[in-house]
């Protein structure tokens, strides 16, 4: 969404902070531009399997579920602690 400000310039307005805390589930999606494939072959799907594991264990997430569509992604996904 976009607004005029008071200086006449056209400006997006930002998307407020998600609020997050531990113990909830979120659901998470992504879908390729257009519509388009965002996995190639099942190699491009195992990568994406092995980074999903790695950015938990980095963010401290853990995925309950997932499905990898041809061009799109599903993840339930359960924050260990406060972020």
């Amino acid at each position: 969404m976009t607004k005029l400000n008071s200086f006449g310039i056209w400006s997006f307005m930002v998307r407020p902070l998600r609020i997050e805390y531990p113990g909830a589930w979120y659901h998470v999606t992504s879908r390729g531009n257009e519509k388009k494939n965002i996995f190639s072959d099942d190699q491009d799907k195992k990568r994406f399997l092995e980074i999903l594991s790695e950015t938990s264990n980095l963010y401290g997430t853990e995925a309950h579920a997932y499905v990898l569509m041809e061009n799109h992604f599903y993840q339930l996904i359960v924050p260990e602690a406060e972020s």
